[in-house]
């Protein structure tokens, strides 16, 4: 009988992999309106985010709910653009994906769920108090980007918007992300208890 300490144990994928697969797509819309235009960018678009869906569940065994969820959204308004030919379709997919993120998350926490702690519980360890704070604070953030990718498709050139789809909203959602650690450090539960031994001591 084999002993379970001496099983070969198969090293996940590197660091690297889940940052490639979410931008992989995005370089290929970018190159592909570069190359060939906006309709050639939306059909390699739509291949490679489902592409980068089936390597996802192929190295990972799951299909993380975001990446799932927006795939949706660009095969469906990817689709709508090449079956009429109307960019428009393409252009106003990310404002409605992000007023759904917004809208799912206040929903959620309406009914007193948060729906980041189940997505990055494991992550991060915050009290209820700090979930609710960064809940808000991500949806007011959607919130932004749907207009902000309002105004830039309806007052500038197709090349860009794709552009700015490309390097402006990574850069600005990393950023936004890197501030809500303060919120981890705050809110974190490891912060607290650390506090609640001070106070006991005292």
């Amino acid at each position: 009988m084999t002993r379970p300490d001496l099983v070969e144990r198969h090293p996940g994928p590197p660091d690297w992999v889940r940052p490639a697969l979410e931008l992989g797509p995005l370089a290929v819309f970018f190159l592909g309106n570069w190359k060939a235009g906006i309709f050639w960018a939306t059909g390699l678009f739509v291949a490679a985010t489902l592409i980068s869906l089936a390597i996802s569940w192929a190295l990972l065994r799951k299909v993380p709910v975001m990446p799932l969820f927006t795939a949706v959204f660009v095969t469906v308004f990817g689709g709508l653009t090449l079956w009429l030919q109307d960019e428009t379709f393409i252009k106003m997919k990310p404002t409605i994906t992000n007023i759904a993120f917004a809208a799912m998350l206040l929903i959620a926490l309406y009914f007193r769920k948060a729906l980041l702690k189940y997505a990055f519980g494991t992550v991060f360890r915050m009290t209820d108090e700090g979930w609710r704070i960064c809940t808000l604070r991500w949806a007011g953030f959607f919130v932004f980007l749907a207009a902000l990718n309002e105004v830039v498709w309806r007052n500038f050139s197709t090349d860009f918007w794709v552009s700015f789809k490309v390097f402006g909203i990574f850069p600005l959602t990393l950023a936004f992300a890197t501030f809500q650690l303060t919120l981890v450090k705050r809110y974190g539960l490891d912060a607290e208890n650390e506090a609640g031994a001070g106070a006991g001591k005292a």
